[in-house]
């Protein structure tokens, strides 16, 4: 058997590492690493191999060579902590890779603010979509570490708190952690917005205690909860029911069309927080109102469409759940549009009050190849009258759900 490749996090800076890390590092034959963490160790005569941003190729490489040479990989802060040693783990089998860890950038973050981190909440936006989860977070009060990327890094933040309405938000930027240049800099969104900061840096953000926090949110909110026209949202017992059918997952992509107040896309929100909701709309006002949902939810991976179905689809990610909740007349050909792009494991559901829709929603599925079922709801809500209660009837709605 081939002997392990070792792993060691360097903290923050070569000052964080042990003797026996050192000791390692030394009489290894490879030593694997990012440029910044090879520049460490220019003196040493061993091959060095920089890693780029093609994990399969490292992978490869460590296969080939691991027989019959002495390999380091160097990472930053700890290895499973965000890090390349989980990705090195999946590919080289727990008995491939032997694991030094150090102190987390976080860990350093927090011992130079002073303040404790056993309760705090990390994103990584370091290629990952986590924007719904930073903003849920945000909004449950909890205080959050991002590591950044040089897309999403400290003024991009900034921006993001103001969008939605978040910019009390108290913000530490720490740069460049363990170097002689390291700067540590707490301000305000609006202040953070308009600075340059390093690439190299990690985000601390306390919500302000005195804010009141954003809405629980759950499914089948009550309907005052959103702005909406009168009557045009997908009423709240009606929605829980169609959030059930859909079987959404944390990674999915989702299509709402005919989004009216966007309240599926809201509550869709909780279940997806690592994937992208697409809210298309063709009404001024009600994407007004769908923005404004949004920032009142804290629902940072929405993204609203203005069109006219089925156009306006074209340049969106192939879905992997679809909920129709307006199609008019055009429903059977938005269907068509639609079910040529969804997943192989997809699944559509279709909202409809108008029995001709019903029909044309079965009809186009089971053409389609789909299996399909069908319930009707009939809501029906006490009103307070003297002495006793009576029950206003909603209209009775159909949800139509087609599976692959």
């Amino acid at each position: 058997m081939a002997p392990p490749v070792t792993i060691i996090g360097m903290g923050v800076s070569v000052d964080d590492l042990t003797e026996k890390q050192i000791d390692i590092i030394s009489t290894a034959d490879i030593l694997v690493g990012g440029r910044r963490l090879l520049a460490s160790f220019d003196h040493l005569a061993c091959r060095k191999v920089v890693i780029d941003k093609k994990l399969s190729q490292l992978g490869d490489f460590l296969e080939t060579e691991m027989a019959d040479h002495d390999i380091v990989v160097l990472t930053s802060g700890d290895p499973l902590f965000f890090g390349i040693g989980a990705y090195l783990v999946r590919r080289l089998g727990a008995n491939g890779v032997r694991i030094s860890p150090n102190v987390s950038a976080v860990a350093k973050a927090f011992s130079r603010i002073k303040k404790p981190w056993q309760e705090v909440r990390i994103v990584s936006l370091h290629g990952r979509n986590r924007t719904g989860t930073l903003l849920r977070l945000l909004a449950d009060g909890e205080t959050v570490a991002v590591y950044t990327d040089p897309t999403h890094g400290p003024a991009w933040l900034a921006g993001l708190l103001i969008d939605n309405r978040m910019e009390d938000t108290q913000i530490t930027i720490l740069e460049n952690l363990g170097a002689r240049d390291e700067r540590i800099t707490r301000t305000t969104a609006g202040q953070a917005q308009t600075m340059f900061f390093s690439d190299l840096n990690l985000v601390v953000l306390e919500p302000d205690a005195k804010r009141q926090r954003r809405p629980q949110l759950f499914p089948g909110m009550p309907d005052e909860y959103f702005a909406h026209e009168k009557g045009l949202i997908t009423k709240s017992e009606v929605r829980a029911v169609t959030l059930s059918r859909l079987r959404l997952f944390d990674r999915a992509v989702f299509w709402d069309l005919g989004a009216g107040s966007g309240s599926v896309s809201v509550e869709a929100g909780q279940f997806i927080t690592r994937g992208e909701i697409f809210a298309v709309e063709q009404h001024a006002r009600r994407i007004a109102h769908i923005h404004e949902n949004c920032s009142r939810f804290a629902i940072g991976n929405l993204s609203v469409v203005e069109a006219r179905l089925p156009e306006g689809l074209d340049a969106l990610p192939n879905p992997d759940r679809v909920f129709i909740g307006g199609g008019g007349e055009n429903l059977e050909q938005i269907i068509r549009v639609t079910t040529g792009r969804l997943a192989d494991d997809g699944i559509i559901v279709i909202n409809t009050v108008l029995i001709d829709n019903l029909t044309a929603a079965r009809n186009t599925l089971e053409d389609l190849g789909f299996d399909v079922d069908i319930i009707q709801i009939q809501v029906n809500r006490s009103k307070p009258m003297p002495y006793s209660m009576r029950f206003d009837a909603i209209n009775p709605v159909w949800i139509i759900t087609g599976y692959r």
